[in-house]
């Protein structure tokens, strides 16, 4: 089977003993006569238009039966050889047809190739026909529908960040300047875009009594802005330098009006592209997720594991050089759910939801449904599961909704031992204690103390006597001594 950019092609190998030696078969491709000797044209349908080739050609890079080949191969007998095992595969299934793919084959297309117009009758736009069979396959491959593209989201969340760089810039060089004029009002009004329509409204702060801010401010930070002002320790500054800065105040304002504008449109792409993921984390963390695997089929691809620590690579290379603890999140720490744990849950919950998010991803990515199928289940589970480890009760509320109770997870419980009966002779009181049984115990008492001090006394005369037996013999050795030394006196 060859394809070719003009029709489909089916050649009969007239000599399959050559085929055996893979290493010489470039030889019998030297030239056209040789090929003709080996191969000969069996079949070949012409495509009738550029869109019928587009069509076939994709079917055929997806491993897929399209008509024409059908038709090419409707009333074939032998084995076919194929360039592509998924597609012998399906040829297999549909027309039960046995197909062949292996190193002998890939080198017998590459010599029909080399000699391919020798074989078809192609004509003279063959080079022509090739190039817009290019154009229209890759047009094709780029699937372009403007309700699924993430590419769009991937931009869009990157512009978003930069944005956020920008406006926070932007407004600290206003405050900043402005502030050496009324300093006070940067610590009443910290939101940078109430901060630069005060600013706006206002002008200087002389005019800050007249002055109405009642669809800027709230009732209590208009009177506290009022109040600062006419206290206010700032400088004096000219009208030149309130021109210039109510020309930043106008970037600042129209910055934060282009981001929220930004915002909403990310919101609708990521609920039209992948709805379920948005569910499980919210537009800006699943954007960055996209963004960061590339696209959404990619991040489909991803484990649960990666999807746990994706945008955490440099902390998880380095712990692994440095054999330290691994990092438990990256992006998916931003996410609401993990923010809701207990810090030492986080690490469990975002094992969980990283679970939970590669599920919906692949649902979002594969999947012709723009609704949302699995997320709201998913993420359910998920704040169940916080709600087992911190041991709150189960709010999920299926019994009051009328549906049937989850069952209870089965738990094994210990056989809780056998209370012991009650012996009421076990209990003592004073009033129980009678008088005989407290002559009892004195008498036992004081025998044991006579049965002491008998002891006591009979230990003491055994050590009296065996001193008195130690001392009796020196006594007799000391008697001649004095003798002996009267003799020698006299």
């Amino acid at each position: 089977l060859f394809e070719t950019s003009g029709g489909l092609a089916l050649f009969n190998v007239l000599d399959e003993a050559k085929l055996r030696k893979v290493d010489d078969l470039h030889t019998h491709f030297s030239s056209a006569d040789k090929a003709q000797q080996i191969i000969s044209l069996k079949k070949f349908i012409k495509f009738e238009d550029s869109t019928e080739a587009v069509a076939e050609a994709a079917a055929v890079s997806e491993g897929k039966v399209g008509k024409t080949l059908k038709k090419l191969l409707k009333k074939c007998e032998d084995t076919v050889g194929v360039a592509d095992a998924k597609l012998g595969a399906s040829i297999k299934d549909k027309l039960s047809i046995n197909c062949v793919f292996d190193s002998s084959i890939n080198e017998l297309l590459r010599g029909i190739r080399l000699h391919a117009e020798s074989f078809l009758e192609t004509g003279e736009h063959t080079k022509s026909m090739q190039l817009g069979l290019a154009h229209g396959l890759s047009r094709y491959k780029l699937k372009f529908s403007p309700d699924k593209v993430d590419t769009m989201i991937v931009q869009a969340i990157g512009l978003l960040d930069d944005l956020d760089k920008e406006l926070n810039t932007y407004a600290m060089r206003l405050k900043e300047w402005y502030g050496w004029h009324f300093p006070e009002m940067m610590k009443i009004v910290p939101d940078n875009i109430m901060y630069a329509r005060t600013v706006q409204k206002m002008g200087f702060r002389t005019s800050c009594k007249s002055t109405d801010f009642s669809d800027i401010l709230t009732d209590e930070l208009e009177q506290e802005v009022k109040d600062a002002a006419e206290i206010s320790m700032g400088t004096e500054i000219s009208k030149d330098d309130l021109g210039n800065i109510l020309l930043l105040c106008e970037q600042v304002v129209e910055l934060g009006d282009y981001r929220a504008q930004l915002f909403n449109y990310l919101k609708n792409r990521m609920q039209a592209i992948a709805p379920n993921l948005t569910v499980m984390v919210g537009e800006l963390v699943g954007a960055r997720l996209i963004a960061h695997a590339g696209s959404l089929l990619n991040l489909a691809k991803f484990p649960a594991s990666t999807v746990q620590i994706l945008g955490a690579e440099k902390a998880l290379f380095r712990a692994l050089k440095t054999k330290h603890e691994t990092p438990k999140y990256g992006l998916i720490y931003h996410a609401s759910l993990v923010g809701q744990a207990q810090p030492k849950h986080k690490g469990k919950i975002s094992r969980i939801l990283a679970a939970k998010c590669a599920l919906s991803t692949r649902v979002d990515a594969l999947s012709e449904s723009d609704q949302v199928t699995i997320g709201l289940g998913a993420r359910q589970q998920v704040e169940e599961r916080m709600r087992q480890l911190e041991g709150r009760p189960d709010m999920s509320g299926a019994g009051k909704q009328g549906g049937a109770k989850p069952k209870p997870m089965d738990v094994y419980t210990a056989p809780a031992a056998p209370k012991p009966a009650f012996n009421p002779a076990g209990d003592s009181t004073l009033a129980a204690a009678t008088d005989e049984e407290k002559a009892a115990k004195k008498a036992a008492k004081k025998a044991k103390k006579e049965a002491e001090e008998a002891n006591g006394a009979e230990k003491k005369k055994e050590k009296k006597e065996k001193k008195k037996k130690e001392r009796e013999p020196d006594a007799d050795d000391e008697k001649p001594k004095k003798k002996k030394a009267k003799k020698a006196d006299d």
